[in-house]
């Protein structure tokens, strides 16, 4: 059986740190820049996307763009 996901980009995508920030795009749509994975989890929240338990390193909820959920430079 298949992986239903293959070949399918997340709904989250958080591009590559640029000044202590990280665009993230949800379904598509730019919905801002986060500086912690606090912030992500915020946005996640307000998408309908997060909850108790949502773990950042799910690849079948985020793509992550140079650096996993672990990279937030500090500004």
């Amino acid at each position: 059986m298949e992986d239903e996901t293959q070949g399918r980009t997340p709904p989250v995508v958080v591009d590559p740190p640029l000044d202590g920030r990280r665009r993230v795009m949800i379904h598509g749509e730019d919905v801002g820049a986060a500086v912690s994975a606090t912030e992500l989890r915020g946005m996640l929240d307000r998408a309908g996307l997060g909850g108790e338990g949502t773990l950042l390193d799910d690849p079948g909820l985020i793509e992550w763009r140079g650096g996993g959920p672990d990279d937030w430079p500090a500004t």
